[in-house]
């Protein structure tokens, strides 16, 4: 008897090992439940005005390559490439059996006719299985900036854009901004697990969160403000790094040294730190540098507002008009504490909901983990002129970085964070330190969340 209930004792035991081994063993099917924030009318990589969004995008469409967590350039699309000296002309290897989920073949031909359209003051052609791009001037990030989403490869069939990714669009509801992805059998890099995404857009961050304690969603965006209060309840929360600039962008150059005084004024009457503790619940870092120190290593020195930092009253009395994103109510909040610190120093702000205002209250997420790229990218951004680099250096991002600032048509305030919570039978999903979702290895465990 004694033999026989270690034999079952035994038994059992191995099969709760086995149920728990595969439990944890990636497995394929089921649908991803996502909303986020970011709205469109035309499912495409140019349309990601959200980290969610344009994550989503990217499932769709890919690139010639991509960045690690790192900011690394890695291979996709493209095997791998070379850049001449210079850095204006440059080659890259397609890659062999990559097809559109329509199913026509990608070659050189199909690859440089997308970037020749995205970019057309670029020179780029096909070269038997090569693609050449030559530019007008030196590009020494050039590879880094054709990870950028509007950069994809894609085509179109009877008028709808066509990619190569893991997913396809099944469907795209603009009035309801409903979209569901479906997993893409014939894809180059091995099929993905989960069988399909189903994508509430254009919800705000209350709404996500309740359908996320209801039980309808799987995973969702959350606000700066928002992150210490949805990670204090029963959520798996994962936050970036300080990402996501907000600043105020003035909307025309400074027509006299006066008014540069007035600028650097309004700038330094700022209270940033408690802009970011009060506003948006200590969420981000304060700074007066266009990009994050963990991406450049030296915001540090560009001097922030603050209440301990040095506030000089403006020369003379001036009125000026600031708009902010009327549907964002915290930004508005924002706007509404900027406006009296700019007071305190004989500043008059007007709040006004008008693109013609002289100032913009402005949030941009981080476009790129590459430095180079995400400077011209946030410039592009703001509406400033492009920097530019004479080489890919630390001292040449500072010196074209400096160069931006000096123009005094951007008052950098606080870099935020982006985050999602995510329900506990997500396995696999891993979240960039710029906020960017990394999913190619996610699956749906059988545990009931």
């Amino acid at each position: 008897m004694k033999l026989c209930n270690s034999i079952l004792i035994a038994a059992a035991s191995l099969a709760c090992a086995v149920s728990a081994n595969a439990a944890s063993r990636p497995h394929y099917g089921g649908a991803l439940r996502i909303a986020v924030h970011g709205s469109t009318q035309t499912f495409d990589p140019t349309a990601s005005d959200s980290a969610g969004l344009r994550s989503l995008t990217q499932m769709v469409f890919e690139t010639l390559v991509k960045l690690d967590d790192r900011g690394r350039v890695q291979p996709l699309l493209a095997t791998s490439w070379q850049v001449e000296p210079g850095n204006q002309r440059w080659r890259f290897q397609i890659r062999n059996g990559v097809i559109f989920s329509d199913g026509i073949p990608v070659d050189a031909n199909v690859a440089a006719a997308s970037l020749r359209l995205a970019n057309p003051e670029w020179k780029v052609f096909a070269l038997g299985d090569l693609v050449m791009v030559e530019t007008s001037s030196p590009v020494p990030n050039l590879a880094a900036e054709l990870a950028l989403p509007r950069n994809s490869i894609t085509r179109r069939n009877q008028g709808t854009l066509v990619g190569t990714g893991p997913f396809t669009v099944a469907q795209l509801d603009a009035a309801k901004q409903h979209l569901t992805l479906q997993a893409n059998d014939q894809y180059w890099g091995g099929r993905p697990y989960i069988d399909s995404i189903e994508a509430d857009l254009g919800k705000n961050g209350r709404d996500q969160i309740m359908l996320m304690d209801l039980g309808k969603i799987d995973l969702v965006e959350i606000a700066p403000e928002d992150i210490r209060r949805a990670a204090a309840g029963n959520r798996v929360v994962k936050a970036s790094q300080p990402a996501e600039l907000l600043a105020l962008a003035f909307t025309r150059n400074a027509q006299s040294d006066d008014e540069v005084h007035l600028r650097n004024s309004l700038a330094m009457s700022i209270d940033s730190a408690a802009l970011n503790n009060v506003v948006f619940q200590a969420a981000g870092e304060p700074s007066g540098a266009v990009l994050p120190n963990w991406l450049s290593g030296y915001a540090f020195v560009y001097p922030s507002g603050g209440a301990g930092a040095t506030r000089p009253r403006a020369p003379h009395p001036v009125t000026w008009t600031l708009s902010c994103d009327s549907t964002d109510p915290v930004a508005r909040i924002a706007a509404d504490r900027i406006l009296l610190n700019a007071k305190d120093v004989g500043i008059n702000l007007q709040i006004v909901n008008s693109d013609a205002a002289d100032i913009r209250l402005v949030k941009l997420a981080l476009p790129s983990a590459d430095s180079e790229t995400a400077l011209s990218e946030l410039a592009r951004g703001f509406q400033l002129p492009a920097p530019a680099f004479t080489n890919s250096t630390v001292s040449s991002l500072y010196s074209a970085e400096s160069t931006l600032l000096q123009a005094h048509r951007l008052v950098p305030l606080i870099h935020l964070r982006s985050a999602v919570a995510l329900r506990t039978n997500i396995r696999g999903f891993k979240l960039l330190p710029d906020g960017s979702w990394q999913t190619d290895n996610v699956w749906l465990s059988s545990e009931t969340p």
